[in-house]
């Protein structure tokens, strides 16, 4: 100890040296002084050195959670050092701070990792053609030169099209079909993705889907709400942010909190009154059963639940009355209800049968909500991420419309997630356009649906509508910034479709499983690295992003990739990209940002523009009145728009239609709320996989709680006893930050298994399984719970997969090596609809993915 303080008296260093090395400067810190050695830093001299070498830079989040938060990157020669989030405004309920979750805290952890794609990589056995195509994912990378990459894509993309056609060439996302597109163009992708069935059905039948717009009300009217019913959501873990904070504040106002979902979230644990666990895929059954009794038990003098003045005035096909003129009377939605149309009642005991839920209880939330004055029924995504569930929105509309529980204040029903959640209504603050321009339209118009591109692929035809199933060849595969193959419904069909390719190519941060199973992968820039943007997030916020570093390695941002496979195709950049420069670009972003007048009139610019500064940014512009300076802007990173109870800005969905349908209708072919919708069952059949009735009849999921069974009616099981849900946690953002250390040493990939179906099988907390299902296997962890009802399997969504390349077995926990590619409807996603069992794993422990070495290529 005496040697060490020797050395140390001998042993001097720089006040930038010692803040550069530690992580933070805190209270009581010993900072060195050129007069006594050390000295002790108070709180406020700490916060003081924290800032002296370096700038907090507004820094994008730019993750696919709907949060799209403030993040701050404290930035000192060059380096990001730490990150902070909101302290732009006092924190207070109803104005709080826009923060960031510990997804976007750890993003530093995503710019600077060891496994970000630093070169342009070539696969090692690839050869024109193919090479040895059975290697794709498990062969070794070389580096290659930004030339050699590029070179070798235009070729291949030109010695295709020329063998087999434009068509063969399938582009899965991100900006390259910008120069494909004047190449000829190329096969693309479609499907419901997130929404699964709210996509595009409820414009048929009057709601919203729940991301572009909303049918639920804003905020602030959720204070209104007596009662809020969550079914099948979890904004805690889903929707990072404020949304959680806003349920506490209509919480706080006295309001009760029902909680409709397979799992004991934390969102029920946070903010429930009451957990109903219900059989995943049968939310539908469950609603039936409700909207049964409240036909059953409805006495308007006596028991008043239904309110019939809404339904005789706002919908159309409950009953006989309110059919369309040109429809069956008989094909109404009560007599189905009841039983008149096909001799079954879905009364609370046909519905408890499918759905899990006791009867008595059904009945018991039924009239809860039947006999409270305001109810927001509001639902995710998840419960319409079930394959054949195209009738299940419009239910849930149905109900909402019994219970008049819409368009008025403390009234709502629809979806609650992602942008919107727990604050519905269009954006107050947006910005401008960016003024480049849409490009080449693209020729081909071929284009494959999600649940069945693999297939599609692999077998040499898809459905391209009803009865019109057409040829297609696909031999090279794009992928621009998405994770198709992680997240595509048939994760081991795709595999094999990729092993088909005769060239795959990926741009990406990391070696992602695209990266994984391609060619050729190009090293992509994160938003930090480029020049500037916004992001949106809900209503109230807009976020506005600096470049934080430049670019590392050898990274270039997609736009720069997508320009020089253009010109090497033969077209200019101007062509490809048009002529305005970086700074141009975000300069008409924003000059053309605008916000909402107090008044709630109209919008007004959001930025002051003066003549100094379209000469300081050497851009066409015009001077502007704003509410901030672009100063101001760049050094906060957010313009929260302030409200109040009782404001101008306030949203109540569908407010002037329920006044006055009939000079307000709506976009349906009724211009009403469609209980009978010939318009959805056309749309539905159209696409050609499944069709559906005009009402919405209960329809059993493929793969459902139904198919649990050998024999539903005797009780039987069958080999796939159980259901598989995949949660959105908060460790990924869908599959990004999977390979975070950081939230991977806090959160762990377990499987969620319900401590009844573990003790039948004899799996203790913590012991490895096999999980099996008709598409393939995975290996997890088994958390063993009380919170998940029995027959469910919590896989959560996003892992990485890791095959073993000797038994084709997933290590990672990979959600969608479970699913099947199974087109439904309106080409549904169905992850939620997967039967599947488990066994105690004999292979020893497994390995936690915290100690897995990082996918490092070079």
């Amino acid at each position: 100890m005496f040697k060490l303080l020797d050395k140390l008296e001998n042993f001097t260093f720089s006040r930038r040296a010692f803040l550069g090395s530690s992580a933070a400067v805190t209270a009581g810190a010993l900072l060195p002084s050129a007069k006594s050695g050390l000295r002790r830093l108070s709180a406020a001299e700490a916060a003081e050195e924290k800032e002296q070498n370096g700038e907090w830079i507004p820094a994008a989040c730019w993750h696919n959670c709907g949060g799209r938060c403030l993040l701050k990157a404290y930035v000192e020669d060059g380096v990001v050092k730490r990150q902070k989030t909101d302290d732009t405004v006092e924190d207070t309920a109803d104005n709080p701070q826009q923060r960031s979750c510990v997804r976007g805290q750890s993003q530093r952890q995503q710019v600077y990792g060891v496994d970000r794609l630093k070169y342009p990589m070539k696969r090692k056995h690839w050869q024109p053609g193919g090479g040895d195509k059975s290697l794709r994912g498990h062969d070794e990378w070389e580096r290659i030169s930004w030339d050699e990459a590029l070179d070798t894509i235009a070729g291949e993309i030109e010695r295709i099209k020329n063998d087999y056609g434009n068509r063969s060439i399938m582009v899965t996302g991100g900006d390259v079909g910008r120069a494909l597109n004047l190449a000829g163009g190329h096969t693309t992708t479609w499907g419901t993705t997130s929404w699964g069935s709210w996509r595009w059905g409820p414009e048929y039948f009057g709601l919203q889907e729940g991301y572009f717009e909303h049918s639920i009300n804003d905020r602030m009217d959720l204070r209104n709400s007596q009662l809020i019913v969550l079914w099948g959501m979890n904004p805690a873990w889903s929707s990072p942010g404020s949304p959680s904070y806003h349920f506490l504040q209509a919480k706080k106002e006295g309001a009760r909190v029902l909680v409709i979902d397979p799992m004991y979230s934390e969102t029920a644990e946070l903010m429930g009154d009451e957990w109903i666990p219900v059989h995943p895929g049968t939310d539908h059954a469950l609603m039936l059963g409700m909207a049964h009794t409240l036909v059953d038990e409805d006495d308007p003098e006596t028991n008043p639940l239904i309110d019939w003045e809404f339904l005789q005035s706002c919908t159309v096909g409950f009953d006989e009355e309110t059919m369309p003129e040109d429809a069956d009377k008989k094909e109404n939605f009560k007599a189905y209800l009841t039983g008149e149309h096909d001799g079954e009642a879905k009364d609370a005991e046909w519905a408890s049968k499918i759905s899990g839920v006791d009867a008595d209880k059904i009945r018991e939330i039924a009239r809860e909500i039947g006999t409270t004055n305001r109810v927001a029924l509001l639902t995710g995504w998840a419960p319409a991420r079930i394959k054949n569930s195209d009738s299940w929105p419009q239910m849930f509309m149905t109900f909402g419309a019994m219970t008049g529980n819409m368009a008025e204040p403390g009234k709502m029903t629809g979806v609650s997630c992602h942008f919107g959640t727990g604050n519905g209504g269009p954006r107050l603050v947006y910005a401008g356009a960016s003024g480049v321009p849409a490009g080449a339209e693209n020729p081909v118009e071929d284009s494959l649906a999600h649940a069945e591109m693999w297939d599609a692929i692999l077998q040499g035809k898809y459905t391209a509508g009803e009865d019109d199933v057409r040829d297609i060849d696909i031999k090279m595969i794009y992928h621009g910034n998405n994770a198709a193959l992680q997240t595509r419904d048939g994760q081991t069909k795709g595999i094999d479709a990729h092993r088909e390719m005769e060239f795959v190519v990926t741009n990406g941060h990391f070696i992602t499983t695209n990266a994984k199973y391609s060619d050729i992968v190009l090293p992509a820039t994160t938003h930090w690295e480029r020049f500037g943007g916004f992001n949106v997030g809900n209503r109230d916020a807009l976020f506005y992003y600096r470049n934080v570093i430049e670019p590392m390695y050898e990274a270039r941002d997609d736009a720069w990739i997508t320009t020089e496979i253009g010109k090497r195709l033969g077209f200019t950049a101007e062509e490809v990209y048009g002529d305005l420069s970086k700074e141009q670009e975000l300069f008409n972003q924003i000059a053309g940002a605008e916000v909402m007048k107090e008044d709630g009139s109209e919008f007004e610019p959001l930025v002051t523009i003066t003549e100094e500064d379209i000469k300081e940014w050497g851009v066409d512009g015009e001077p502007q009145e704003g509410r901030m300076t672009i100063a101001e802007l760049e050094e906060k990173g957010v313009y929260t728009v302030k409200r109040s109870p009782g404001d101008n800005l306030g949203y109540i969905a569908q407010e002037e239609f329920r006044k006055d349908p009939d000079n307000n209708p709506l976009d349906t072919e009724s211009g009403k709320l469609e209980i009978h919708s010939k318009a959805l069952a056309d749309y539905v059949r159209s696409n050609g996989f499944t069709t559906i009735d005009p009402i919405p009849t209960y329809n059993p999921a493929t793969e459902g709680y139904e198919e649990t069974y050998k024999d539903f009616d005797a009780g039987k099981k069958g080999d796939y006893p159980l259901q598989v849900v995949n949660p959105h946690y908060l460790r990924r953002a869908h599959t990004i930050f999977d390979n975070n250390p950081w939230l991977r040493e806090a959160w762990p990939n377990d499987v969620y298994v319900s401590r009844e179906d573990a003790d039948k099988r004899g799996v203790a907390d913590g012991d490895p399984v096999l999980i099996t299902s008709k598409h393939g296997k995975t290996l997890r962890t088994a958390h063993v719970t009380e919170r998940l009802m029995p027959g469910v399997v919590g896989l959560m969504h996003g892992a990485w997969v890791e095959k073993d390349a000797a038994d084709e077995v997933d290590r990672a926990g990979s959600d969608n090596i479970l699913t099947g590619a199974i087109p439904t409807g309106q080409g549904i996603s169905g992850w939620n609809s997967t039967v599947c069992d488990f066994e105690k794993w004999d292979g020893g422990p497994l390995k936690e993915d915290k100690y897995w070495e990082p996918r490092v290529v070079l």
